[in-house]
């Protein structure tokens, strides 16, 4: 006998053309989510919220700003989702040593991933080699202290082969993924996430961020190779 849920699934793709690939479960989709609230009017209480309904939906992680690492680290012990927060954010201007300071104190204070913004300024200067040593620096201190690097593009303020500069410094570097937007420049484009696969392997994984608020549009970003999906959107998106 074929289970119900089999049958339901079958007359969805029947209904709609669908394939399996193309449906993408809950499941799937919660566990890819870092659960967003970056906005400065960010409160204790934003915060509560944001680390019950990570454990509730099993989300991959809560993105935090750096001031809330350390509570949001305490209400998530033994739990399943990491803490994830930002470093020079959103402009990535800031020195160095200053990343490498945030990154630092981050992680002592419970971070488990570090996304950090690159350098654009350098970047639309193309100043490659301080891109390169910029990245470099803050990827050795967080990675050899036990966390993931994210490096935030910022892709909708890129041309085409800037993105590829990008995704091979990134590949030198041994970043842990590329991320491709704060939100704050514009939402993420599948143009740019084909873009980044082309110039990346299977040793770098993609986070989509930027203006996802639908499930249609996060299970298409899956579809396409992406492994984390960074939103604010997350209780819309699986409602």
């Amino acid at each position: 006998m074929i289970p119900v849920h089999v049958e339901v699934v079958r007359s969805i793709k029947s209904a709609t053309g669908l394939t399996d690939k193309m449906i993408t479960t809950d499941k799937k989709i919660t566990s890819r989510i870092d659960h967003t609230f970056l906005k400065a009017n960010i409160t204790g209480k934003i915060v509560d919220s944001l680390c019950k309904e990570a454990v509730e939906y099993e989300f991959a992680s809560v993105c935090i700003p750096p001031y809330f690492v350390k509570k949001a680290a305490q209400m998530l012990t033994n739990e399943k989702p990491r803490v994830c927060t930002v470093v020079g954010f959103p402009f990535g201007y800031s020195c160095t040593p200053s990343k490498v300071e945030e990154a630092r104190k981050a992680i002592d204070e419970g971070a488990n991933e570090i996304d950090m913004v690159v350098n654009l300024a350098a970047v639309k200067d193309q100043n490659w080699n301080f891109v390169f040593n910029d990245l470099q620096t803050v990827a050795v201190l967080t990675q050899m202290r036990g966390a993931l690097v994210k490096v935030i593009i910022e892709t909708p303020l890129l041309v085409d082969d800037e993105i590829k500069k990008l995704c091979e410094i990134c590949m030198k570097v041994n970043v842990d993924y590329i991320k491709t937007c704060t939100g704050f420049a514009g939402p993420v484009e599948m143009d740019s996430i084909e873009v980044i696969k082309h110039y990346i392997d299977d040793s770098i994984k993609i986070k989509a961020s930027g203006g996802i608020n639908s499930k249609s549009f996060v299970n298409e970003l899956i579809n396409a190779g992406v492994s984390r999906i960074g939103t604010s959107s997350a209780i819309k998106i699986i409602s």
